[in-house]
């Protein structure tokens, strides 16, 4: 997916709700719950192990501060932190962004395994 068709290399600066030299922040589209955040880096990059470490250290520190902003604003009970890399994973989109999710009590019947949880099947608890 080239610069001109991805949907993450030009964001619209109304999108844009937090930044830094190197990635930015903004709402998903299709959030899986209020607040939920992606922090992509603005350079064109398929996966977190593409990205450079100086990127990857940007997109750490920006979600640091994305975790900021939701507790000011949405006062999650709880987060989920995730990186879909390659098809196999669910990866849809190929530049790298990362999910800050934020969990509330509640919003599942039994959110036990977290993560985990991304093969239902698997998910023996």
């Amino acid at each position: 997916m080239g610069a001109m068709t991805c949907p993450f290399c030009t964001p619209e600066p109304s999108e844009v709700v937090l930044a830094n030299d190197l990635c930015y922040a903004r709402y998903d589209r299709y959030p899986v719950n209020p607040g939920h955040l992606l922090i992509i880096p603005f350079r064109h990059v398929a996966d977190f192990f593409d990205a450079t470490a100086e990127e990857q250290e940007a997109l750490l520190a920006l979600v640091r501060e994305a975790k900021a902003h939701l507790d000011r604003e949405f006062s999650p009970d709880g987060y989920n932190l995730g990186v879909n890399v390659g098809e196999a994973a669910g990866q849809t989109v190929m530049h790298l962004h990362i999910h800050l999710i934020p969990r509330y009590r509640g919003d599942i019947e039994n959110p036990r395994g977290g993560v985990r949880g991304v093969i239902p099947e698997k998910r023996v608890y």
